[in-house]
């Protein structure tokens, strides 16, 4: 028997496992928001990291409302350096709550206010609850990132920047809204390997975090030949052709940090042509047995519209309408009858078929129900 010391085989190599690349966390829009809630958070006239990564997380909370929840928990896994003289600071601004955050039960939230963030027409968040979701769970996620979680807070702070201004491959110009103290920090981040490249001017995100990039371009609208062989426009040839006012309203929706809409949606909807939706018999008895336990909608619909379009500076979709209304996610049939009566009798109108335009009807602003009603059923 051959000695198998001898043997001159050897052990196959292990396969290279290439992990694949992980989806990335913001949109585009979302992308947009996270920007802009960290260009609040840097004009605050605060003057250290441990207080600005303070005032991100309780402003990304409270950007809704005004009130954020804060517990002890949440403000000893931030690892400030000074925890104390962050809430101080913060309480400097005119927040206020944040001080019970010490000597209570760590895991009681305590609520903060924001004068800032309450509701008004100059909000300077103004996000949905979607987007204040996202936006919020981005900034968690990156934060725990492996090459972040045991830096400086400085450091932590600087990822939170770089990543939203990052682009997702290639280098981007340092943002000029980084802090000094930030800047100094970056090093850390290219010896940690969060960065892939840095120079005096320009930094590179490092693949492992590639999926946190906030600078993603909006997704093209895919060109297609329709049955004359005429290529169909892009989304900016579109808008080049189109009134400068129906122009307005797809860049209010295009742009709208609050719907975080993904761009070849939006373009989709105003780009296709319309089909009419055809109410068939089951359609029809669905909305009879709607109609019986939802009477008398039409005023408070067009108060959601007009609240609506008073929040976003556009009117909702008929799915954006109905889920707003609280009927739950119906028959996209079914949605179009609903709203069809509704203008019918007066308490909506449109600019069909220009999609994102339903607003209070004529009923609505006379304060009485349309003359269209009985004939309309």
């Amino acid at each position: 028997m051959p000695n198998s010391s001898s043997s001159s085989h050897q052990a196959p190599a292990a396969p290279v496992v290439v992990s694949a690349p992980r989806p990335f966390l913001l949109t585009h829009q979302q992308g947009v928001a996270a920007r802009r809630l960290l260009g609040y958070v840097t004009s605050l006239p605060l003057t250290t990291a441990d207080a600005q990564l303070l005032a991100t997380v309780v402003s990304i909370r409270a950007a809704r409302t005004g009130i954020g929840n804060l517990t002890a928990q949440d403000l000893r896994s931030l690892r400030l350096a000074d925890p104390e003289g962050a809430v101080a600071a913060v309480g400097e601004l005119g927040w206020r709550g944040q001080e019970a955050l010490f000597g209570g039960n760590p895991d009681v939230p305590v609520a903060v206010t924001v004068p800032d963030l309450a509701a008004g027409a100059d909000h300077p968040l103004p996000f949905g609850k979607l987007m204040r979701s996202r936006v919020s769970g981005w900034a968690a996620r990156t934060l725990a990132a492996k090459p972040v979680r045991k830096t400086s807070c400085e450091a932590r702070m600087a990822a939170l920047i770089l990543a939203a201004h990052g682009p997702s491959d290639a280098s981007g110009p340092i943002p000029g809204e980084l802090p000094a103290w930030c800047r100094a920090a970056l090093p850390e981040l290219l010896a940690k390997g969060f960065l892939l490249d840095l120079d005096d001017h320009r930094f590179r995100l490092a693949d492992p975090v590639r999926h946190l990039s906030g600078m993603r371009p909006p997704p093209p609208v895919p060109r297609a030949d329709d049955a004359a062989g005429t290529p169909s426009p892009t989304w900016d040839e579109w808008k080049a052709r189109a009134s400068a006012a129906l122009r307005r309203h797809a860049e209010a929706v295009e742009h709208c940090a609050q719907c975080a809409l993904p761009a070849e949606k939006v373009a989709e909807a105003f780009m296709r042509v319309a089909v009419p939706v055809q109410a068939d018999e089951k359609v029809r008895a669905a909305y009879a047995a709607w109609e019986a336990t939802h009477p008398g909608e039409g005023p408070r619909a067009a108060r959601f519209t007009a609240d609506f379009r008073a929040s976003h500076g556009h009117g909702p979709s008929v799915r954006q309408f109905c889920l707003g209304m609280g009927w739950g996610k119906q028959r996209r049939a079914l949605r179009v009858l609903v709203v069809r009566r509704l203008i019918a009798e007066g308490w909506l109108t449109n600019t069909d078929p220009v999609p994102w335009t339903l607003r209070p009807g004529s009923a609505a602003r006379a304060g009485t129900p349309g003359a269209a009603t009985t004939g309309a059923r």
